[in-house]
């Protein structure tokens, strides 16, 4: 026994209609949850965590290799020495661009290639005792181990 043309009519409906479904939660899932938004949050997570004077969370969101440069107290030491000591500042306001892939990317010469890399430049705003001033940076992010981590730039 066949189908009728009404039958096959409604059995194409509903597969091309499943189909847009399936399509369009595909494309959904890659623009929620793509490397480059997870990049960015990364950025914005560390720099939401120091604008808070959350420094020991922040240096949590370092690459391995930021973390042999700086031990995390003396990372801690620093920052808040630097920011609110020096520039007689208790926070700041940022903004980030937008993410730039690099299929490579070191953060010196001595250091391993990261890849795939993001770039993503952040303007930090501060309000001090010695006037408004912005600091502008590009910060480069890597995945290690499954994690999205921040790096600085030492090449130059």
């Amino acid at each position: 026994m066949g189908y009728t043309r009404n039958q096959k009519n409604t059995y194409l409906k509903i597969i091309l209609v499943t189909l847009a479904i399936v399509l369009l939660l595909l494309l959904l899932k890659a623009l929620l949850f793509s490397s480059e938004k997870q990049a960015k949050e990364a950025v914005g997570q560390f720099y939401a965590f120091e604008q808070k004077g959350e420094f020991s969370s922040s240096w949590e969101l370092f690459h391995s290799s930021m973390k042999q440069r700086f031990s995390k107290g003396h990372y801690i030491q620093d920052r808040a020495h630097v920011f609110m000591n020096h520039f007689g500042v208790d926070t700041f306001t940022f903004t980030l661009g937008e993410p730039e892939k690099l299929n490579s990317w070191r953060m010196s010469k001595k250091d391993s290639v990261v890849k795939p890399a993001y770039k993503i430049t952040i303007i930090q705003t501060f309000k001090g005792k010695y006037g408004n001033f912005d600091i502008e940076q590009d910060v480069y992010v890597g995945q290690e181990k499954g994690k999205w981590t921040i790096l600085w730039d030492y090449n130059k």
